[in-house]
């Protein structure tokens, strides 16, 4: 292994001989200047891991040193040494991106400690991590076989979910492919759990999660006041993973005062489960009580035209009509940038709701659009795709400005999404849905082990194409292929994002609300 060569940049060098020496014990390199001058001749002839630098020299001070060293190495970590505590000096280190920050005198263990936390931080953290892991995963194998209730699901999801992020960033291939199987066990054993609760959740006397068509009334009805404007976004197809990407992001501008996971009801598809949180009603109820909205399956024209109208008829149903809302979904970089522009419109609005589509149309886009396969190959390369779109994204812009106007923010989706890796055949009518991962019609022939039958869709609030039509909703990372065409199809399909059916990371997903800072 090649040796950790150190620039040590100080004018008073000789006095720092016992450091030099205890450092070099440890099979460290050490090159010694006297002043800025030489230090940024020394860096022009040789390759350093790390510097040293002192911050109070003649001529060249530190940071005057510090930023021509940034301008030549902009990656080389720099440790400023210095006598001085003035508050100004700090700011204008950490400013210049300092690795480290010292205050003599220093001591050898405190160089030992900066070296490792700069050179073996990441090393370090993998094994820490890999460690932490292999504790945890024994707790959440016995958790999987014990876990009961919709509470403890959300739960162990949101494990499942903080350890896919941490061995995301130490890249251990051995560690992700557990992970991945203890996912995949997760899945099957919740198919179970919502195949024997799903129903009874609707049974008024029974404890139901929060779901689509309740969390409007019952969470961010509490939340609305006409002293302060909110801003409700509803993200299509966030999964709880991709808002923990871009969650610190939010925090630069806004402080989270509470978060809780709630279900999307079935299927978990934009027509169903976000016409459901707009509504406040089930599917069978929208189809009856308001037929000119809503739209099935195998009907023509859009599913998602009225959601203002069934947010007007829900407000109006909760007596809050006095409430004064606007409502605008954002399919493109044009309307959003076009409602970037005319933000502060929305000041005088006690409630403004916007429904931004991005991240569905690149779920979708990676079935269609070979470079998007590329880019979104797995879940860490999807997570981080969708925080490179917000980071530049007219949504970010609107939370600026909603932030430096005071309004309150409520983030949310209306479903996840999983990607699929193995087929399941199935066979129906012309009439037959399209969606990969569930399907409605009549004389619909499936494998039962792979997916969740309701052949009574009344009972569970979806509406009845015809009579005899039934529903039918995929399991775990399975989608649902005609037997013609088989192979084209699957391998077309195979490893896309895909809604509609039962999965932690289609059903589980965020509500949180923020205060400005």
């Amino acid at each position: 292994m090649n040796p950790i060569n150190i620039l040590w940049v100080d004018d008073e060098i000789d006095l720092l001989k016992p450091h030099i020496l205890f450092l070099e014990q440890k099979q460290y390199t050490v090159t010694t200047c006297q002043s800025g001058t030489e230090a940024l001749e020394a860096i022009d002839d040789s390759n350093f891991d790390i510097v040293f630098l002192d911050e109070n020299m003649p001529g060249l001070t530190g940071l005057e040193t510090l930023n021509e060293i940034k301008e030549k190495r902009a990656n080389l970590p720099v440790v400023m040494i210095t006598k001085s505590e003035e508050e100004y000096i700090m700011e204008e280190a950490i400013g210049s991106k300092i690795a480290d920050y010292l205050i003599k005198p220093v001591n050898p263990n405190q160089i030992l400690l900066s070296l490792k936390k700069n050179l073996d931080h990441s090393r370090l953290v993998s094994e820490k991590t890999t460690s932490n892991y292999q504790q945890e995963f024994r707790k959440i194998a016995m958790d999987l076989s014990m876990v009961n209730s919709y509470e403890e699901w959300a739960d162990l999801y949101q494990k499942l979910i903080y350890w896919e992020l941490q061995l995301e960033d130490i890249e251990d291939v051995g560690m992700t492919e557990i992970l991945e199987s203890q996912k995949t066990e997760a899945n099957l054993q919740f198919g179970k759990f919502i195949e024997k609760e799903y129903k009874s959740w609707f049974d008024h006397t029974n404890d139901a999660p929060i779901m689509s068509h309740t969390l409007f009334k019952d969470k961010v009805v509490p939340e609305l006041s006409s002293d302060q404007p909110t801003l409700l976004v509803v993200i299509d197809n966030l999964r709880y993973d991709q808002w923990r990407a871009f969650e610190p992001v939010v925090n630069n501008y806004y402080k989270k005062s509470s978060e809780v996971p709630f279900y999307s009801i079935l299927p978990t598809a934009t027509q169903y489960a976000r016409n459901a949180i707009f509504s406040g009603l089930m599917p069978s109820d929208m189809e009856k009580l308001y037929p000119k909205y809503w739209k099935n399956d195998t009907d023509e024209g859009g599913k998602n035209q009225y959601e203002a109208e069934f947010l007007e008829a829900q407000l109006k149903r909760l007596g809050l009509n006095h409430l004064k809302h606007e409502y605008h979904k954002i399919t493109n970089l044009r309307s959003g940038k076009k409602l970037v522009d005319n933000f502060k419109s929305l000041k005088n609005n006690d409630l403004s709701v916007v429904v931004y589509n991005f991240v569905d149309m690149l779920s979708h886009s990676k079935t269609e659009m070979e470079v998007i396969k590329e880019l979104a190959s797995n879940d860490k390369a999807y997570r981080s795709l969708t925080l490179s779109w917000f980071k530049n994204s007219p949504l970010l812009e609107m939370i600026q400005q909603a932030q430096q106007m005071g309004f309150k923010l409520i983030l949310t989706t209306d479903h996840g999404t999983i990607n699929v890796k193995a087929p399941s055949k199935v066979i129906g009518d012309r009439d037959t849905s399209l969606n990969l991962r569930y399907k409605t019609g009549r004389s619909l022939t499936y494998q039962d082990k792979d997916v969740l039958a309701a052949k009574d869709p009344k009972a569970i609030h979806l509406p009845s194409m015809s009579m005899n039509s039934s529903f039918i909703f995929a399991k775990g990372d399975l989608f649902l292929a005609y037997p013609n065409n088989f192979n084209h199809y699957v391998s077309y399909y195979r490893n896309t994002y895909q809604h509609g059916g039962i999965s932690l990371e289609e059903m589980i997903i965020p509500f949180v609300v923020l205060d400005p800072k």
